[in-house]
């Protein structure tokens, strides 16, 4: 995700967290991979979390620095959040604090409005549609 300031003054990114909406048993269905490619050379703060924990912290990739961080309308900053799970179907969304002078509150970050849902793919039929393909085919494995 990008995080961007809408004008000249900074915003301060105090936190980001995980809030889980729903957790249940592991769905039994096909899984689909998604983001199957490469990317953009984008400079970017990585963050992983474990959505089987009881209470999911994200956690800065190795190297990367934890909370606070700052943006405005001239200087975004992106954001890689990874999410796993092994044993449950994840319903979740992330809750960024900021603060901007005396203004401040908390930006839940959706899909389009829609909680992110994640769920393990062990042990099902496993689908990818690689760049340039035309079609969903076998997860191409190594």
């Amino acid at each position: 995700m990008t995080l961007q300031g809408t004008g000249d003054e900074t915003v301060v990114l105090n936190a980001m967290r995980v809030r889980t909406l729903r957790s249940g048993p592991p769905l039994a269905w096909d899984a689909y991979i998604m983001g199957v490619g490469c990317g953009g050379n984008v400079p970017a703060e990585g963050f992983t979390t474990d959505l089987d924990a009881p209470r999911p912290a994200l956690k800065p990739l190795s190297g990367q620095r934890d909370f606070p961080y700052k943006v405005s309308a001239s200087d975004p900053e992106v954001f890689y959040v990874t999410a796993n799970t092994t044993a449950h179907d994840v319903t979740w969304c992330l809750e960024i604090d900021w603060s901007s002078g005396d203004r401040h509150g908390t930006l839940r970050v959706t899909d389009a409005g829609t909680p992110f849902r994640t769920a393990p793919a062990k042990n099902r039929p496993t689908w990818q549609w690689p760049p340039g393909d035309t079609a969903w085919g076998p997860e191409v494995k190594g």
